[in-house]
């Protein structure tokens, strides 16, 4: 059954002060840095607001997380659970497992099983990490990067937490390079499909080829100066969704100025007639 999600990254201007991971090479660590945002609804007060406009599930992303302390997990899980809401994916943004800097890799693998672990925490069902940054056509690098990623599933498993990947970055930014990872990585892997990270006049062919592997769509769309989306080019990325049989999430994705409520209204408007719902199955 198909329904509708949102990310926390559609409502980065009112959740409060981005924490980003970076990693120091000259030091051989990471580092975080906090980037402030003016806080206008905290990530505990996020379950019921979208309970009550209509969203049945979230993607949270790792950098809006204000704590990674046990009691504060056990609260958000139980935020979700009172709403009826679904966390449905970790968004972790950091992490390359095909960078050259072997000391930057490993540390990056570890940080990403850490991520698994506070996802299992929090009740998140799946953990979205980056496949990598080498160039798509690097046949080692998707090789080294499937390896990493089967390994994080099993642990992934034994967390009670799915590991997925995404069309981001540039290892998977060709449809190709996605079908041969998934292909190499096993059953285990899924994927999220997103409109925005494929370009060219083989977007829509690309965006086909992945559809069948993914649990979601991150459903984004070009925006003007004043917040609009392109719709004849969103409402073609939608059609290629249905046309592939996905029957899945719709995460909305707005990043565009102006009122983020709004906006992430306009391109639901859109989407809500694409989402099969258990009714829409026994008509057909």
């Amino acid at each position: 059954m198909s329904y509708l999600s949102v990310s926390t990254w559609s409502l980065h201007r009112l959740l409060g002060p981005l924490r980003w991971t970076a990693w120091d090479a000259k030091a051989g660590e990471h580092r975080s840095h906090e980037q402030p945002q003016p806080q206008k609804l905290t990530l505990l007060e996020l379950p019921a607001e979208l309970a009550a406009r209509g969203y049945r599930a979230v993607e949270i992303c790792h950098f809006h997380f204000p704590s990674v302390e046990a009691s504060y997990l056990a609260q958000l899980r139980d935020a979700f659970a009172n709403a009826s809401i679904s966390f449905d994916t970790l968004l972790l943004d950091y992490g390359d497992l095909t960078a050259e800097d072997v000391k930057r890799r490993q540390a990056d693998f570890a940080l990403m099983r850490r991520w698994i672990e506070i996802a299992a925490a929090a009740g998140a069902k799946q953990i979205r990490i980056v496949a990598g940054e080498a160039q798509p056509d690097d046949a080692d690098a998707i090789r080294h990067s499937a390896e990493a990623l089967q390994s994080l599933a099993v642990y992934g498993d034994s967390q009670g937490v799915r590991v997925i990947t995404e069309n981001f970055k540039s290892l998977t930014s060709k449809g190709s390079s996605c079908l041969s990872l998934l292909k190499q990585a096993g059953d285990r892997l899924g994927m999220i499909t997103d409109f925005g990270n494929f370009s060219g006049s083989a977007k829509y062919e690309e965006l086909a080829m992945i559809l069948p592997h993914s649990v979601s769509v991150h459903a984004k769309a070009h925006y003007d100066e004043k917040g609009f989306p392109d719709v004849a080019e969103y409402v073609h990325c939608l059609d290629t969704v249905r046309a592939s049989g996905f029957d899945g999430a719709y995460v909305l994705i707005y990043d565009g100025p102006g009122d983020m409520w709004a906006g992430l209204d306009r391109v639901k408007r859109l989407v809500e007639p694409y989402v099969k719902t258990n009714e829409d199955k026994v008509k057909a």
